[in-house]
């Protein structure tokens, strides 16, 4: 066969191939393509572009191409939103209710201690919170003022800008737990830092799954885009190099990620990833009388060196059970699970960040352990760090 009819050949397979792909989409069918050939990136309609390849939803045609062509693809794992601890399901999800119960939840008192007092809770002006998670309800009147940017990485389009639909309800959560501001009437929830910018990045899907092709791309977009915390209250058991280099990227340009450890406890162990990431502040959870639940993933800290952050220990804690926020219906509910907790040490840094340091990420995140208070065990242990920071 020459080449003017093999090149046909391989542009009507590729055609059939297309043609499979929006068949394709949206099914387990996303794999990493190890090529940085555009004329590939075109044939296979890549989704996301990296250093060393693309992602892509392939069908079996294009996978055959791919062999043929000696085009290494490998599949693109998924993580999950993390809920609620699986041993508590039946009970650590509440009825909406149409107004808070607390305005002030348990946990934001927690966290403020005693500086509190009468006062409203405040701070995280100028600060941008990168949320990856399920979307927000950003006309939620607890979220309006602080919502800054609302894109999704994780339709079809690899992304839609000014599009966050949030129809899980996770990240609305985590979202009023970090900057809500109770609403124009003042009747609302807040959260820990009522003044922070949020920048809602929906990489989850509505059944709370997310590939970590998009996790990892709306983290450098985060980066590029001024973010200054990046909360990612979303896991799995493996590790995935497209969000460690993600992660690297970030932390690089200053950026705090701030990562849930996880609800698998109470194993040595445990944390689930990202979170055990050295870059990665991993918070696991503390109830109403800041004690560890059973289920909140433990680290390995005790088997390393105290104090430091290695890769698989958790870092701190905050509070995590029966936390009420904002709900995707515009009302309220109560909910538990590391993601909360996470949401709260994101808050705090948003609080607390030291804009006028030569590197405010690595300050910050300094101060966090200057605050925290031991939870037994006594010293840096396996389930709960360095301890609950509080102010």
């Amino acid at each position: 066969m020459n080449t003017k009819k093999a090149f046909v050949c391989l542009a009507f397979t590729l055609f059939l191939a297309t043609a499979s792909s929006v068949q394709a989409a949206g099914t387990d069918s996303r794999y990493f393509v190890k090529s940085t050939s555009q004329f590939w990136e075109k044939s296979f309609q890549a989704r996301n572009i990296f250093d060393s390849g693309f992602t892509a939803d392939l069908s079996g045609w294009q996978l055959n191409v791919a062999k043929v062509f000696g085009i290494e693809v490998t599949p693109v794992k998924r993580l999950n939103i993390l809920a609620v601890a699986t041993t508590t399901k039946k009970t650590a999800t509440k009825p909406l209710a149409k107004t808070p119960f607390n305005q002030i939840g348990w946990g934001i008192k927690a966290i403020y201690g005693d500086t509190l007092n009468s006062a409203l809770p405040s701070g995280g002006d100028g600060v941008n919170v990168a949320v990856l998670d399920t979307g927000a309800l950003v006309a939620h009147p607890d979220l309006k003022g602080q919502v800054t940017a609302c894109d999704d990485f994780s339709g079809v389009d690899s992304f839609l800008k000014n599009s966050c639909d949030d129809k899980n309800g996770h990240g609305t959560l985590v979202a009023g737990v970090i900057a809500g501001n109770a609403g124009p009437a003042g009747k609302g929830i807040y959260g820990v830092a009522p003044q922070a910018n949020l920048m809602i990045y929906k990489v989850c899907a509505n059944d709370g799954t997310c590939f970590a092709d998009d996790v990892a791309a709306a983290i450098y977009y985060g980066a590029d885009n001024s973010a200054n915390i990046i909360l990612l209250s979303l896991g799995s058991d493996s590790e995935n190099s497209l969000i460690d280099d993600a992660i690297s990227y970030a932390a690089g340009k200053d950026v705090i990620v701030v990562g849930a450890a996880g609800n698998d406890g109470p194993y040595t162990g445990s944390i689930d990833y990202p979170a055990s990431n050295i870059n990665v502040v991993s918070v696991g959870a503390v109830d109403g009388t800041l004690a560890v639940p059973d289920w909140s993933a433990r680290g390995n800290n005790e088997a390393s060196t105290s104090y430091t952050k290695d890769a698989g220990d958790l870092e701190l804690v905050a509070p995590g059970v029966n936390i009420e926020s904002t709900a995707n219906n515009g009302y309220y509910m109560t909910s538990s699970g590391t993601s909360m907790a996470a949401a709260h040490i994101a808050g705090l840094v948003a609080k607390e960040w030291q804009a006028d340091a030569d590197h405010p990420a690595e300050a910050t995140r300094e101060l966090l352990h200057q605050f925290s208070q031991d939870i037994l065990p006594i010293g840096d242990d396996n389930a709960s760090g360095w301890g609950m920071p509080q102010l």
